[in-house]
């Protein structure tokens, strides 16, 4: 009986434990625990982006957007796992760069039979896949392009990670804004409404007096209540992101600047944008990935080869060597369905990035109409705020003087409130815009801000 034992030559098995075993991988647990929060630290050398890189962490006066775009890349929950894949296509690559091992096969002879001087038979072979070297070059290479496109992947997403939390620190800031002018205007209310009201109850005045201010208090009220809300989601949704308690209560500065970026400006910046973001910079290496496996399918159509030699010897202790060459013979399969794969694959990532690029061009021309647009509703509303705050100061005049009556002031402060707003409202839509080309451009805009408003 014969006993055939077919072993990798350079792996670590009983045969050759002795030899290799200062070579083989050991076992290194990684018990799972409950993540702990830590002190924050921003190595700000490792950020990825040379305006942040630049850029001082210092948040005991309070976070600005920089910092807290910093804290997001550093400290996001979900780039973590980014980072982990990452490290995985990395490893994929390294494993991809290394060439198959030889196959070694033994077999003995385990019986006992034979005659007067007959010996244990055995057999000794060596081989090796030939056609693995033809196409490890191809493949490595794709393997060294999918590590590169996940480390382009991850730039893309800690910037992406960077724009959203500065669009929440805008929400939030200006937010408090509004929550500042509703405030006042409530106090404006409510102090009305409380001495029209004790001038109601001692017979002075009148419930049309008093109603008014009522309802223009009532109306605040609300305002303020839905603000809160939207501000309670966003201030939960910022914590979310840079990955810190959620109940951790952030001081942000209020120094938004709104930047009008220059359309012309990004037009020449358009030029070059796949050559710079990282999104499409990414689907550029996928591509050349695909190219690469496209051509390992083509070379996988030629014969797979095996050489292998063997050393024996039977049992009347007669050895032989020999050499063995198998092959497969390429009239049925001809590898041509993995070519179609690899090929069609190639034109999807061909596809993918054509239609990326042009996207990112009618993102940006997108934010720039609209950009145009509010600048020109800012013009109109600066007018309008100015007008509004003359016909209240009339409204109140004539109020004290006796001649108009108090719906009308309640009507013109209302107005007023609702302009404020507004502005507020659409100082938010600029500063978004702003960091939305930013982020669509895939640089700082700080050099293609205009001069003139």
């Amino acid at each position: 009986m014969l006993l055939a034992l077919k072993i990798p030559l350079l792996r670590c098995g009983p045969l050759l434990a002795g030899v290799l075993m200062s070579a083989c991988s050991s076992y290194q647990p990684l018990p799972l625990r409950e993540g702990k929060p830590a002190d924050l630290v921003v190595d700000t050398r490792s950020l990825p982006f040379p305006p942040m890189a630049a850029h001082r962490f210092h948040p005991d006066d309070g976070l600005d957007i920089v910092e807290v775009a910093m804290l997001a890349v550093v400290n996001n929950p979900d780039l973590r796992l980014v980072r982990d894949d990452v490290m995985i296509s990395h490893a994929q690559s390294f494993s991809a760069g290394l060439l198959p091992d030889p196959q070694l096969s033994l077999s003995g002879d385990l019986s006992n039979s034979g005659g007067i001087g007959a010996t244990r038979a055995f057999s000794a072979g060596l081989s090796y896949d030939i056609t693995s070297l033809l196409t490890h070059g191809a493949l490595h290479r794709a393997a060294d392009r999918d590590a590169a496109k996940t480390d382009l992947t991850l730039l893309w997403q800690e910037w992406q990670v960077a724009s959203q939390a500065q669009l929440l620190f805008v929400k939030v800031v200006q937010g408090r804004k509004q929550m500042a002018v509703l405030n006042d205007t409530r106090q404006v209310f409510a102090d009305r409404y409380a001495r029209t009201r004790q001038a109601l109850d001692s017979g002075l005045l009148n419930s049309d007096a008093v109603t008014p201010n009522l309802a223009a208090l009532q109306d605040v009220d609300r305002q303020l209540f839905d603000l809160k809300k939207l501000q309670n989601q966003a201030a939960h949704e910022l914590n979310a992101l840079l990955g810190i308690a959620p109940d951790t209560v952030l001081v942000l500065q209020q120094g938004s600047e709104v930047g009008i970026v220059d359309a012309t400006l990004v037009q020449s910046a358009l030029a070059d944008i796949a050559q710079r973001r990282p999104d499409l910079r990414a689907l550029q290496t996928a591509y050349q990935a695909e190219d690469q496996r496209y051509r390992g399918a083509l070379l996988a159509q030629f014969p797979a080869i095996n050489l292998g030699f063997t050393r024996a010897r039977d049992s009347s202790n007669v050895y032989s060597s020999g050499i063995g060459i198998s092959m497969s013979l390429p009239f049925l399969n001809r590898n041509r369905g993995n070519i179609a794969i690899e090929q069609a694959t190639r034109q999807k990532a061909y596809d993918e990035y054509q239609v990326r690029v042009q996207a990112a061009r009618n993102d940006v021309q997108r934010i720039l109409d609209e950009q145009a647009l509010n600048l020109a509703q800012a013009a109109r509303l600066d007018a309008d705020l100015q007008e509004q705050v003359h016909v209240l100061a009339r409204s109140d005049k004539a109020l004290r003087a006796g001649d108009a009556d108090v719906l009308a002031y309640a009507l013109a402060r209302s107005a007023l409130l609702a302009k404020q707003l507004e502005i507020i409202g659409l100082q938010q839509a600029l500063l978004e815009q702003r960091i939305g080309l930013r982020t669509l451009l895939g640089i700082d805009i700080t050099n293609l801000e205009s001069t003139q408003p």
